[in-house]
């Protein structure tokens, strides 16, 4: 079979990488649209801009939900551009991914958080009118350049850096999963033994620095643990996931969306407390278990429903969360079969010995 490896064609982080912007674009384009909200444009605009120098871009204001209507409103809106920029959190970046994809250029994308690998993917999450998961679009190449001002990220809320590290910490063993259920990737195809090593290192690089990374939050300072994070999570959790395959820990997040309190928490916090199920159920020694379970306390991530904002689950909840985790489509990519019994199981576990 054949296999595939994809990634963003150029990669950019570090304090004061805002200012590289202008260029990456017209490396690009001569005439780039920039997608951004105007919250975050009164906190970046004016080190962005100057990159550009005599030549700013066309704005594109954006805020709201990433509906087919509203893409076609910005797209309607605007004249002619050969490169799209998208600058914010994850529905914006999504907005300018879906414009660069409808007007056939390229996308450069500049994350001010750190939430989640989705900056440098090929994915696009679009919403109905009611603010309901639809599908997920897939552009026909990852972003073109992919810039991360780490001084910017540093600034940002430290929940959001967390819920980063949680999503990059399950590709190890998603990767690990996908290769020993026989799944495929989001290519189609089986997996390159690159994305496990890549998935690999994401997990050693957070577990040596992302509880001083997000000291440094704390701080709103960069040092070489928070650059290291930022790496791991957005470029090679990104990297990790698209080429190594998903498994456990994305399935549970369907259950943890349909639930009250878990649904309004963070993609990334949802798939740590997954990562945590897909360890039980793949039969891991409890040592590694209750390894992780330390990390996570260490660092706060979630390591039980409470955690999550369910307290007090009842059976209906728990049997929801199951019956949706199991109708994934990346449920079967383990070692050992899946089953709604042993889902049960693993969450009972947690709820009783993860303390």
């Amino acid at each position: 079979m054949i296999r595939i490896f994809a990634a963003p064609s150029r990669y950019i982080q570090g304090p004061g990488a805002l200012a590289e912007v202008g260029a990456a674009a017209f490396k690009l384009g001569a005439r780039p649209l920039l997608v951004i909200d105007a919250a975050v444009m009164a906190i970046v605009g004016e080190p962005l801009l100057q990159g550009f120098g005599d030549a700013p871009p066309s704005v594109a204001p954006f805020a709201g939900e990433v509906t087919d209507k509203n893409i076609a409103g910005l797209i309607a809106q605007r004249g002619a551009h050969d490169v799209v920029i998208g600058v914010g959190g994850g529905k914006t970046l999504d907005a300018g991914k879906a414009v660069a994809m409808a007007l056939g250029t390229p996308f450069v994308s500049v994350p001010t958080i750190a939430s989640n690998d989705g900056p440098a993917s090929r994915g696009i999450a679009m919403y109905d009118e009611a603010h309901q998961l639809i599908r997920v679009d897939q552009m026909p190449a990852n972003p073109a350049c992919v810039i991360v001002d780490t001084a910017v990220i540093a600034r940002a809320p430290a929940r959001f850096l967390r819920a980063g590290i949680g999503d990059a910490i399950a590709k190890k063993f998603e990767a690990e999963g996908c290769w020993a259920g026989g799944g495929l990737t989001k290519h189609g195809t089986r997996p390159l033994l690159t994305a496990q090593l890549i998935a690999d290192s994401a997990y050693r690089i957070l577990r040596a620095h992302a509880a001083e990374a997000l000291r440094a939050t704390e701080r709103q300072q960069t040092n070489e643990h928070l650059e290291a994070t930022i790496e791991a999570t957005v470029l090679l959790s990104a990297m990790g996931f698209e080429n190594g395959g998903l498994s456990i820990a994305h399935s549970v997040t369907r259950g943890l969306m349909a639930v009250r309190g878990a649904a309004a928490r963070l993609h990334g916090e949802h798939v740590a407390y997954g990562t945590l199920i897909q360890l039980l159920v793949d039969g891991r020694e409890a040592s590694e278990i209750e390894d992780m379970i330390g990390f996570y306390k260490q660092i706060g991530l979630p390591v039980q429903l409470a955690d999550l904002d369910l307290n007090e689950p009842t059976p209906d909840e728990i049997s929801l969360i199951v019956e949706r985790t199991m109708s994934s489509p990346h449920i079967r990519n383990l070692a050992r079969p899946v089953s709604s019994a042993s889902l049960r199981e693993a969450v009972a576990w947690l709820e009783k010995g993860a303390r």
